[in-house]
């Protein structure tokens, strides 16, 4: 493994107190989008608010910036549009609020068929998104993200011990959230993409909480006569080099996905960066320290370990 940093002996258990703060004014910020988002009151895409999505396949390629120079002008400035090279297809998805008396969809086509007479095109598919299905949609993703952390502190528990798992699921958990708040605060659009994406970011959190929790449990081992903090920020120290180098990797393969993956992955990636920062930064700052709040926590972690 490459060593970035060499062998480091920062106090990384001392400064949780200023971590926890900053955590906890993340974490809020995502409870308040989540509340946000449940009365409908975010930028939520139309997989949540409901919206109409058309699919024309054309006779030519099509020009993406010419497409949404025509929906803007025409009165759909929010419209997401996805390109298929094969077959010259464009999806257009737009949302509910976007809509007024004539019918979405046959807007949509009158936009195409005045703008882009030269190319002929037909339609695929007109799907019509309604607010039950957008409700629905919203309590699948909350649900999936539940089980997701009832499945992370079940397999830490049996792992490690239950209050490893705890505090890995209260990081994994901070890092959803954070994520979430960061993006409603730039007001970007809240979609199954980005929901995929917070699902992506909960399970590269936990690798790397585990490598550092992995790497306590052998100090506690081998140190036994040693203070609880002490090991704790001995094992931080010695996986330092290696998260470093893994999370950097990891953030440069979403920044090329965030530069050159086009507009509708940008979000996506977008979110990937924030999670993979905020990730590798409670996994020292949060997960770690979380095992102090224990009571009585290092002498029964000793006692567990010997």
């Amino acid at each position: 493994m490459i060593e970035l940093l060499g062998k480091t002996s920062i106090d990384f258990i001392g400064k949780s107190r200023y971590a926890f703060m900053f955590s906890g004014v993340l974490a809020l910020l995502g409870v308040i989008t989540t509340i946000q988002i449940a009365r409908g009151q975010a930028n939520t895409g139309i997989d949540f608010a409901g919206g109409t999505a058309v699919q024309l396949q054309f006779e030519q390629p099509v020009d993406l910036d010419r497409a949404r120079g025509l929906l803007d002008r025409e009165g759909f400035p929010d419209a997401e549009l996805q390109q298929f090279t094969e077959g010259n297809k464009l999806l257009i998805r737009v949302k509910n609020q976007t809509t007024i008396q004539e019918k979405t969809a046959d807007r949509l086509v009158a936009v195409f068929k005045r703008g882009l007479e030269s190319n002929p095109f037909v339609v695929d598919s007109t799907t019509e998104i309604g607010p039950t299905v957008g409700a629905k949609l919203q309590q699948d993703a909350v649900k999936a993200i539940t089980i997701a952390m009832i499945g992370i502190v079940i397999y830490i528990a049996l792992r490690f011990e239950f209050r490893f798992g705890v505090a890995a699921a209260v990081a994994t958990f901070h890092d959803v959230l954070a994520v979430l708040g960061i993006m409603w605060m730039m007001n970007k659009e809240i979609n199954l993409l980005i929901v995929t994406a917070l699902l992506t970011i909960a399970g590269y959190s936990l690798t790397d909480t585990v490598v550092v929790f992995d790497r306590i449990r052998e100090n506690l081992r081998s140190r036994r006569r040693d203070a609880f903090m002490q090991v704790i920020n001995q094992g931080i120290n010695q996986v330092l080099s290696r998260t470093i180098v893994v999370s950097l990797t990891t953030f440069l393969a979403a920044l090329a996905l965030f530069f050159f993956g086009g507009e509708v992955l940008h979000d996506f990636s977008l979110a990937l960066l924030l999670g993979v920062a905020i990730g590798t930064y409670s996994s020292i700052f949060v997960a770690s320290p979380l095992l102090l709040l224990w009571p009585g926590a290092q002498g029964k972690l000793l006692k567990r370990t010997a």
